[in-house]
């Protein structure tokens, strides 16, 4: 049974944010927790609500063998047909040609120019930027007893720098991200030992950081670790490995590791606030033949199993009857039931680029998010082949919501186009407002229609960064071009698109201005 109302306050903010069933009673609270009536409400977004951008160091940050940092996995996925098989685990990338090309290793130079980048998102009126920190520069092998203090340091000057133009940083501990030796050495996340090494870095940033940064993230879009296992586990597939079951031990290492971190957090730092990451977007079933019906909650359940977990404390029935037939048991250790039942996050987030379709007893193809879908006649398709579905927003939301009852985070959300500069340098780019705008208006019916309660909304790549599907530049999101193509050649100069002026215009009014 919900309770009547419960509230949310983000940390250093005077508002409380409506979040239960007292929507059924069309009561809301104003910034200093006094009720007005729903009906009379013209606000579309609250004042403190986080407009923003989000970033991934592995996409942008580059200087992968500067200031002490380690090889990571990121940097050892190549640009082009290699890529996919890479990213899955099914190659191995130390045997690719010395030649190859990786993409992250340069990203746009954010480690370089983050001063200037920053810059330019406050000038957009960024209330929020969420960016995350590269394990291999805290920890540049990923097991070393002491941390590298240069390293420390880069993030600490990217962090008041944030604060220096009042943008609120939210930090995701591991964003496709593991220091190479942990792979060589250990295998990826199949090893429980990285759980301990994990925790190690976790209570290093949030000592280091503490008072600095109060909206963290654990493991960015974790449920795309059974997909992408190399990307996201740094998993490499041996010959005649039960993948089934390496999967999914390093599934419940990752789960046990990702609680440790909210413990730490909640203990270390007791002001913020820590949340989960899912790569969101529901399965609609293909007709209402119920063996389709059945094939989409098969397809949901495979995802928000991840959430299941981490918001509520222990894995759901249908998830343990499929281990057993599987013949897979869960690798409990000492404490792990505990751990997990103990240590919630505090809200949700999720990216959100478009919904899917299940069929029963048919193969979908594969996404540029690397999940699988059958067609749908009813929408139209962006450049790379998912669909554009705004309102599919708003019913992922009430899901989450219905599902969940924690406050929720859009922390990914747009539009990758080769945007091509006119001969003046004007980037025209009215298809990337028009994707946003449409569902900017399906979120705020979710908030004000619905009575969901949304922290915020970061969209992604609010600067043009390498795509962690494809590899490419071509794939462009950002409302700031920069000047590199897909073979890594060019000025890295920043220009502003259309876009980076309707955003700025967005946030200036809270969301009501989306012309």
């Amino acid at each position: 049974m919900l309770p009547s109302r419960c509230a949310v306050r983000p940390l250093g903010r005077a508002t409380v944010l409506c979040c239960c069933a007292a929507l059924a009673e069309s009561v809301a609270f104003d910034s200093v927790g006094r009720e007005f009536d729903r009906k009379d409400d013209t606000i579309m977004f609250r004042e403190d609500f986080l407009w923003g951008g989000a970033l991934a160091a592995n996409q942008c940050e580059g200087g992968w063998n500067e200031g002490g940092r380690g090889l990571a996995n990121s940097d050892m996925l190549p640009f082009g047909d290699q890529r996919m098989d890479v990213m899955r685990g099914d190659l191995d990338p130390r045997a690719l040609a010395p030649d190859s090309f990786y993409p992250a290793r340069k990203g746009i130079d954010f480690y370089h120019r983050y001063k200037q980048d920053i810059e330019l998102f406050a000038q957009m009126g960024f209330k929020c930027l969420r960016l995350s920190i590269a394990w291999s520069r805290i920890f540049p092998k990923g097991d070393e007893a002491e941390p590298n203090e240069e390293g420390l340091a880069f993030y600490e000057d990217v962090f008041r720098t944030c604060r220096a133009h009042d943008i609120e940083p939210l930090v995701t501990l591991n964003h496709y991200d593991v220091p190479m030796h942990l792979v060589d050495a250990y295998g990826g996340w199949r090893d429980r030992r990285l759980v301990d090494l994990f925790e190690r870095y976790s209570r290093t940033v949030f000592e280091r950081y503490r008072g600095l940064v109060n909206y963290w993230l654990t493991f960015n879009e974790i449920n795309i670790m059974t997909q992408a296992c190399f990307m996201a586990a740094g998993i490499i597939f041996e010959q005649g490995e039960n993948r089934y079951a390496t999967v999914h031990t390093a599934v419940h290492h990752v789960l046990v590791a990702s609680a440790r971190a909210v413990g730490a957090c909640h203990e270390l730092c007791p002001g913020a606030k820590i949340g989960c990451m899912l790569n969101a977007g529901v399965f609609y079933p293909a007709t209402c033949d119920p063996d389709d019906v059945l094939a989409a909650q098969a397809e949901n359940r495979s995802h928000y199993m991840f959430t299941d977990v981490q918001v509520r404390g222990a894995y759901p029935s249908y998830v343990l009857k499929e281990y057993a037939r599987h013949g897979f048991e869960v690798p409990y250790r000492d404490d792990d039931r505990e751990v997990l039942a103990a240590n919630l996050v505090d809200f949700v987030s999720f990216s959100y680029y478009s919904t899917r379709v299940a069929k029963a007893h048919a193969e979908g193809q594969f996404d540029s998010n690397l999940l699988r879908s059958a067609p749908n006649p009813y929408l139209k398709q962006e450049p790379w082949g998912r669909f554009i579905d705004p309102k599919g927003l708003r019913v992922t939301m009430n899901e989450i919501w219905d599902r969940y009852q924690k406050p929720l985070f859009i922390v990914e959300n747009g539009l990758g186009a080769p945007d091509v500069p006119e001969d003046s340098g004007e980037i025209e780019d009215d298809y990337r407002v028009e994707y946003l705008r449409a569902h900017i208006e399906q979120m705020e019916k979710a908030i004000n229609e619905d009575g969901l309660p949304l922290l915020g909304y970061t969209t992604w790549g609010p600067i043009d960064l390498v795509s962690a599907s494809t590899g490419e530049m071509k794939k462009r999101y950002g409302f700031i071009y920069v000047d590199k193509d897909n073979e890594g050649k060019g000025t890295l100069a920043r220009s502003r698109k259309d876009s980076f002026y309707w955003y700025k215009k967005v946030i200036a009014s809270d969301g009501e201005d989306l012309a």
